[in-house]
Parts: structure tokens; sequence; C-alpha cells
């Protein structure tokens, strides 16, 4: 692609809401920068859904524009700027209505082009909520498909985690510029993403986390991704609006069952009752995109049955009491008749051969 044509379509990208269908029309007629900094109002006008105020906005933007500058800022944070024409633009993502002309990418680009799930949820997640998030992100990981999600708190860092774990691969699509870490507390899975992964946006370098940023952020990950899994939401969760632009786009939806008395499973019902599929393991994603299971995970099960063949009879006796949702010690207690102390004594020891995990507020879940 001719380095002048690519410049018209960073430069266009710079202009806020011009978007695809303008920037493909206006690329019908001009074909670098000069030419359209060079166009009258009057010559604008007659480009289809192009306004008298658009016009004026698109003629005053590229006086002050320097797609140069931006080109140079993404060389120097490891950032490369893919153009809807360029080779290495995701050939899912340009399937999709209004694809964004330009991507700011950094870490594996190679990675875009290969099949991703997207995993999506809550950003206040039960403890339920992430091991879902997490073992799912593995096995999916494990059976070669990339983890694409919104490097948000909650359910979507989890789900990178998850692939980082298997040493799968994982996409993090950002609601900023590709330079603003947002949450700051994901820094250090932004970094890792960066090395083991990519990260991509369709925001210019410097852009903050606006509200108005994140529906177009979602879109971008049900674009990338073959279909959209949603862990744990509430009735009104940006996860949904996901799942929505999944359904527009033509990819699967899949929703995980949560407890009916949580507010965090309202949003996976409610898409379940409309038709989305019933999600209880990863072997449900993979029968229902037609990919074969590969049984990466059956060492671990077999060292799992292992290890409670070595547990004591009351090491067994009180992992068979906890569940995989939270429990509490003093529901423990009730259940087994022992004493505080040795329940305390036995959690320990179960913990420490990777059998339970300890939680806030005095709760255990199995692993």
């Amino acid at each position: 692609m001719l380095e002048e044509r690519r410049q018209l379509y960073i430069s266009l990208n710079l202009i806020e809401n011009i978007g695809y269908v303008r920037t493909k029309n206006l690329l019908n007629v001009y074909n670098n920068l000069k030419e359209l900094r060079n166009a009258k109002k009057e010559e604008l006008l007659k480009i289809s859904n192009i306004s008298y105020k658009i016009a004026e906005k698109i003629l005053y933007s590229l006086k002050n524009i320097n797609p140069l500058k931006e080109l140079e800022k993404a060389n120097k944070i490891g950032a490369e700027i893919i153009t809807i024409e360029d080779e290495g633009y995701p050939d899912l993502l340009k399937e999709i209505y209004d694809p964004p002309t330009v991507i700011y990418v950094k870490g594996k680009k190679d990675l875009l082009k290969q099949k991703g799930i997207a995993i999506v949820g809550t950003r206040k997640p039960t403890e339920y909520g992430k091991k879902v998030a997490e073992e799912l992100a593995r096995e999916l990981a494990e059976n070669n498909l990339s983890i694409v999600s919104g490097l948000a708190k909650g359910i979507d860092a989890f789900a990178h985690k998850g692939a980082l774990k298997a040493d799968g691969n994982t996409i993090a699509v950002l609601g900023t510029g590709i330079d603003i870490i947002y949450p700051f507390e994901n820094k250090k899975l932004f970094e890792e993403i960066s090395e083991k992964g990519v990260i991509i946006t369709t925001f210019p370098i410097g852009t903050k986390p606006l509200p108005y940023n994140f529906p177009a952020r979602n879109r971008v990950i049900s674009g990338l991704s073959l279909g959209v899994i949603v862990v744990e939401a509430g009735e009104k969760s940006g996860a949904l609006i996901t799942a929505d632009f999944a359904l527009e786009q033509g990819r699967e939806v899949f929703a995980v069952p949560g407890l009916i008395h949580s507010p965090m499973s309202k949003g996976p019902h409610k898409l379940i009752k409309q038709g989305a599929k019933l999600t209880e393991s990863a072997a449900d994603i993979l029968s229902e995109l037609n990919i074969d299971y590969n049984f990466f995970d059956k060492k671990r099960t077999i060292n799992n049955n292992k290890e409670e063949l070595n547990l004591s009879e009351e090491e067994k006796q009180l992992l068979s009491c906890i569940e995989f949702t939270p429990i509490h010690k003093e529901v423990l207690i009730l259940r087994t008749d022992l004493s505080p102390s040795k329940i305390n004594e036995i959690i320990l020891k179960l913990q420490l051969k990777g059998m339970i995990s300890q939680i806030a507020g005095g709760y255990v879940i199995r692993n």
C-alpha cells in the first residue's frame, strides 16, 4: 500500500467520528492527503454522507493533523499502525459492518489472524465468576483459540490471565490510546500481554478512557472473535452490549449460568432465555464451533485424582463438603462436627495441596 494513502487513512482516523463509510467514500475520490487538504467544501458536499458540518470539520481538522508524527509516536512505544488495506489487518474484523479503518497494535500482531473467542463480563465478579472465566480461558487457549477481552477489571482480567497461564494466546482490546493503561491496576497484565500476546485499539495515541469509547471497543472485541462468552454480568452490563454486537455480526453467543439469587447471573440468564448457548465447559463451546477438543487437561485431572487418593480421611471428609462456589467455614463446622481449630488445620493442608483456595470473609472454594 502506498505510504501517501496510509497517511490519508491515519489522518482521517485522527478526526473524531468520521467513520468507515465516510472514510471509504472520501478514499474513492482522493488518493492522498494533499489532494484532500486542497479540496473545496463544495466538492466534499457532493460525496455521500458528507454534510456541511462534517465537510467543515474535515477541512479544519486536516490543517492541524500530521500523520507522520502519529507514526513516530507509535514507533517510540513499540506499536504499529495498520490500516484496513494493509496485509496485517485481521480478516475476521474486516467482515463486520463499518469496520475500523485503522488499528494500533502492540505485541504479536500475527495473533490477529488466528481464531479467537471473546470472554467478557462484570468488573465485580464473584469468586465463582473469576474461577469460571480463568478456567474457560485456560482450556480454550490450550485448544489453540486466542482469548479476546477488554483488559478491564474483573472477568476480562481473569480471562487474559487464564490464557497466559496456559502459555496460550490472548488479545486485549482497549477503549483508550495504546499508550494509556486503564485501569492502571492492570499495568503488569498489560505489559505481559504486550510481550506474550497482543494489544489492539482503534483510538489514536493519547486517547483517554472516556465512557463513549467503550461501546466502540466492545464491537471490536466481538468482531475479532468467532463468538462471545458472557460469564457474569448485571442486567445493564457492557458485556451484554458486546453480546448484542456479536449477534449483529453473525457471531455465536455463549452464556455461563450462575446462582439464581446473584445479581451477576441476571445478564447470562437473560441471554440464555433469548437463545444464547448455555455453557458449562470449554467442550460446549468447541463443539458448537466444530473444533475438536484437545484433552490437554487430562494429565492435570489424573494428578488431581492422585492427590485425592493421598488425603487423610478427615481431609477427604472436609473436601467432600467444599464446593465450587464459596462456602463459609462456619457451615463446614456444622456439616462435619469438627472443631474450628481442626477445620483451619485441614483447610491449610488442603490449600497447600492445591485442592482448595481461601477467599475473603472466611470462605473457601474448591479448585
